[in-house]
């Protein structure tokens, strides 16, 4: 069983600097490393304060320089706003930069007010998606390779700096599309998966879905690899676990107002936190997540593995506004008690590395 952080780098309001929340996202990913995560994952996306992240693989490639053994990941790059050639030579210089760290994680996107800006139609991204897929396999397995899709031409082409890792680092999928999961089933990837802020419920509902999608390409669930992207926090202080869930409760506010195109702001930037209409209550969020003290949380992360089993779980450690002291502190916690406890209660029998899912 591994772990990783997954780092959103959000700015919740102006009294966070933009230079201040990159310069945290890296210190938590050495801190990661340091507490004994095996991952640490970055997310992509433009033009608003949801994620100041807007290159997983730049973001990659600066940790690469400051860490030594923790992988490294995007999650995700957002294929359809690539210039597909120029993202293969990327994706060579970052794995080299880490020393064949690189995880690769790969979607379509789904924010329209991104799409619109770099020109591209969101009604064409689940095509353009898997034509950039297919680039991205064909590149590395070939010295010299062409492709003629509907959306992308490419001429007789060699990338010159390939990975490390060979033919090309690990893929990790995540779609809300069926077909997209089947594919990376069908094909041998990895997945990312999330139940979001909700609880067992959820989770039962993610694992028969997963089980179906394997199902449907002659594959049993427990043979492949999945990530389970979860929001998770251990303390004492109820004060310290409301902020968490605060953070986490503007996280999905503004993920759902961009999604729904209902996003607002008075200055074309900053999105305006807008409750929704099935908004959760701490106490449902409570009820929901691995929230509590340390040994709640063990016990509950165990109860969600125990039914989903996927082989890596990522945390969420950078959302909103969260202080940034108290999450380090949150980080090496995990690292002293929280995954040592879930790792010795799964027994060696049942752990699993990212890099072999």
């Amino acid at each position: 069983m591994d772990f990783g952080v997954f780092i959103l780098a959000q700015q919740r309001g102006y009294h966070q600097a933009p230079e201040t929340v990159i310069r945290n996202a890296i210190e938590q990913t050495v801190a990661a490393e340091a507490a004994g995560f095996s991952s640490a994952w970055y997310a992509e996306h433009h033009f608003n304060n949801y994620s100041l992240s807007p290159s997983p693989l730049m973001m990659v490639s600066h940790a690469a320089a400051l860490t030594k053994k923790i992988r490294l990941g995007s999650a995700v790059c957002i294929l359809p706003l690539y210039q597909p050639v120029r993202l293969l030579a990327e994706i060579g210089m970052a794995d080299v930069f880490s020393n064949g760290r690189l995880e690769l994680g790969v979607g379509s996107g789904y924010q329209k007010f991104e799409f619109d800006r770099f020109g591209v139609k969101i009604e064409e991204s689940q095509e353009i998606f898997n034509e950039t897929l297919d680039v991205l396999q064909k590149a590395f397995a070939e010295k010299v390779f062409s492709y003629e899709g509907k959306h992308i031409q490419i001429p007789p082409t060699s990338i010159a700096v390939r990975p490390l890792q060979k033919p090309l680092p690990p893929l990790w999928i995540t779609s809300g599309n069926p077909q997209t999961l089947s594919r990376a089933v069908r094909e041998g990837h990895n997945m990312f998966v999330t139940a979001l802020l909700n609880g067992m419920d959820a989770i039962k509902t993610l694992r028969g879905k997963l089980e179906d999608v394997a199902a449907s390409e002659g594959k049993q669930i427990d043979d492949l690899g999945f990530g389970f992207l979860r929001c998770a926090f251990a303390s004492d202080n109820q004060a310290e676990i409301d902020s968490y869930l605060d953070n986490a409760r503007f996280q999905r506010r503004i993920s759902e107002s961009l999604k729904y195109r209902r996003a607002e702001s008075d200055d074309g930037y900053m999105v305006k936190e807008v409750p929704g209409q099935n908004d959760p209550t701490f106490e449902q969020l409570r009820a929901n997540l691995p929230v509590g003290s340390v040994n709640q949380v063990i016990d509950r992360m165990l109860e969600e593995i125990s039914v989903l089993k996927p082989k890596l779980i990522a945390i969420q450690t950078q959302l909103g506004d969260l202080d940034q002291k108290m999450m380090l502190k949150q980080i090496e916690l995990w690292g002293e008690k929280i995954i040592p406890a879930i790792q010795r209660e799964l027994g060696p029998g049942k752990t699993s590395s990212a890099q072999a899912a």
